[in-house]
């Protein structure tokens, strides 16, 4: 029996996806660009627009939240940017999974996918929770006490009750994605022009009532604290904008799921990076002109963290308008179900199809072209989570994996393109390599143009190092940051070594020379970009609490499980290798024979 060595394992989880982009799909081409950007902005905009703005002005960061919603909307656009750079790139359904198999390898690509479908499955369950919650206020939570009196649940870290109509929701929902992309797009832009109407209609109702004295009002303070800041328009300091900005950062979370429909957009390498940008953009004008209303209407320090729209409408006396505002919020939650249920099977789709998990789950139905299984299985995954956890549990496993993608899909960026040409002629693979020709190799002393193995082998490991130090780095942040701030030398001294030592990795890959490959859209200021996005996500993961982290961990453990016991000998990639390596063992005896003759 051959025994595996470290080697054929490494061999293993580096083998790579081979797409033929000229190839066709099972999937149905039917999504155009204003689809997809519908897609992005409804999945994006849900219901953080109607208690994101309120919250954050009220106790992180007072009136300059518009500030914190523009720095969180510039680290979301890189990111985004990473993004259309790889949906114009590689068109294929599955988003960061398949990005990270082209690129990084098998078993990389397993852990992203695996990740993106805890992601999707957590945000589903936790966007319809928080519908039928919002639907159950309204009703003055009627249905909370029929279901808890038909069927009450006394069991720890779980619902006190099987939320049923979130599970029916959810159910509905996944029938409606299984019967067709097209029907559900459809759907989807009729809640999202509802929700943006809706949102239009504060912006221009509450400009009446604006007044810009209520940026510079001040709170009452006691002797002992100023529980709301300062007041002025930065009641809270660079602290709270800074705060404020990695919270509001959430509120652009979603936007990927536009990466997943390169199988069903007309015209992917167009459409979908057009799509992320503008949703993107729109989504920014939509938090950025509720926060300036909320903000001039009332003093910040008056807002109602919980329901900040009714409430404004309420102090300005314009009751009757609340009932719109829920009407937006309905409808912008239903968007944000759509947004979030619809890339789950087609990442399930893009494993099943591969090998990596069970293979009926990726089977596309004949009739309507899409993963009908991978659907309703996805559903009914959602809709029993969705059932017996409460929303606030569900919330807090929403980030890790979605911001985990978003690291990856930069890195993945930086590596891809300084990838070796094409043409290169290989002249510096084969050097002696040492202390002096390592030196000389990162500062690119011969000015070398095109990109090598060796080259490209050696950005992956400056993008790895700078990747460590960005993890290195967020920890002091995230432990000893009134230290930083107190300007204490003994933490002070390794957080600027770090920084310096970060600055000067990026200036060495600057100066390797770049892949020759002709893009329809590729991201600017690389490497700098991709690596503040890499800085950012890395941050906000290091900001997650320990429980989330250790749900994670368990989620992963059931992935690799999965993945060491069916993926890895079911994977089409290793059927690929073996077929390659049949091939070049026939050549090699093709021409030992040509020899012999």
């Amino acid at each position: 029996m051959k025994t595996i060595g470290l080697q054929d394992i490494y061999r293993i989880f580096t083998r790579k996806k081979v797409i033929n982009t000229s190839s066709d799909t099972e999937l149905a081409r039917c999504l155009s660009t204003l689809d997809l950007t519908a897609l992005g902005i409804g999945s994006t905009l849900g219901v953080g627009v109607y208690v994101l703005a309120g919250s954050v002005s009220r106790d992180i960061a007072g009136p300059a939240v518009i500030i914190s919603f523009a720095i969180a909307a510039l680290a979301s656009m890189i990111a985004g940017l990473c993004y259309a750079e790889f949906g114009a790139r590689v068109p294929r359904a599955g988003s960061a999974y398949v990005y990270s198999y082209v690129t990084m390898g098998e078993f990389v690509a397993f852990l992203i996918g695996w990740t993106l479908i805890l992601e999707y499955v957590i945000g589903s369950a936790s966007v319809v929770r928080g519908l039928s919650t919002y639907v159950d206020a309204l009703c003055d939570n009627s249905m909370r006490r029929a279901f808890e009196s038909a069927a009450h649940i006394s069991v720890n870290h779980l619902s006190s009750y099987p939320d049923f109509f979130a599970f029916g929701v959810t159910l509905a929902f996944s029938a409606a994605l299984a019967f067709g992309a097209k029907e559900s797009s459809l759907a989807n832009n009729i809640f999202t022009v509802i929700n943006l109407s809706v949102v239009l209609f504060v912006i221009c109702a509450g400009a009446f009532k604006a007044k810009v004295e209520n940026w510079k009002t001040e709170p009452s303070c006691t002797e002992e604290s100023c529980k709301f800041g300062t007041g002025g328009f930065a009641p809270y300091g660079i602290v709270g904008i800074i705060s404020g900005a990695a919270t509001c950062f959430y509120g652009f979370i979603g936007f990927d799921c536009v990466a997943t429909t390169g199988e069903e957009a007309r015209n992917p390498q167009k459409s979908i990076p057009i799509a992320i940008v503008t949703s993107l953009l729109v989504v920014f004008l939509a938090y950025f002109g509720v926060s300036v209303v909320l903000t001039m209407v009332l003093p910040y320090y008056e807002q109602n963290p919980d329901a900040p729209f009714p409430y404004l409408f309420d102090r300005i006396g314009w009751s009757w308008a609340k009932w719109l505002v829920s009407i937006g919020a309905i409808s912008g939650l239903c968007a944000s179900l759509l947004g979030a249920m619809y890339p789950l099977p087609r990442v399930i789709y893009a494993m099943a199809s591969d090998g990596l998990i069970f293979k009926w789950m990726g089977k596309v139905n004949s009739r309507f072209h899409t993963p009908m299984m991978g659907t309703f299985s996805a559903g009914l995954l959602t809709g029993t989570l969705a059932a017996i956890f409460e929303l606030h549990q569900l919330v807090n496993m929403m980030s890790i994996g979605t911001l985990l993608a978003y690291s990856i899909v930069a890195a993945c960026v930086l590596v891809l393109r300084y990838e070796e040409s094409e043409t290169s002629e290989k002249k510096n693979d084969n050097i002696q390599l040492n202390v002096v020709s390592i030196v000389k190799l990162i500062i690119n002393v011969n000015k070398t143009t095109q990109a090598t193995k060796l080259t490209s082998r050696l950005v992956s490991s400056l993008v790895f190092l700078y990747v460590i130090l960005c993890v290195c780095l967020t920890s002091l942040i995230s432990m000893f940051s009134r230290n930083i701030y107190h300007f204490e030398m003994t933490i002070l001294v390794p957080f600027i070594i770090i920084i310096l030592a970060m600055i000067a990795i990026l200036v060495c890959i600057y100066l390797q020379p770049v892949s020759g490959k002709r893009l329809s859209f590729s991201v600017p200021l690389v490497p700098f970009l991709p690596a503040f996005s890499i800085l950012i996500n890395v941050y906000l993961m290091m900001m997650l609490d320990g429980m989330t982290w250790i749900r994670f961990i368990v989620w992963m453990t059931i992935g690799l499980i999965i993945y060491f016991s069916y993926g890895i000998h079911n994977s089409k990639a290793s059927t690929v290798n073996q077929r390659n390596s049949i091939r070049s063992i026939h050549l090699d005896v093709r021409r030992n024979s040509l020899k012999f003759t």
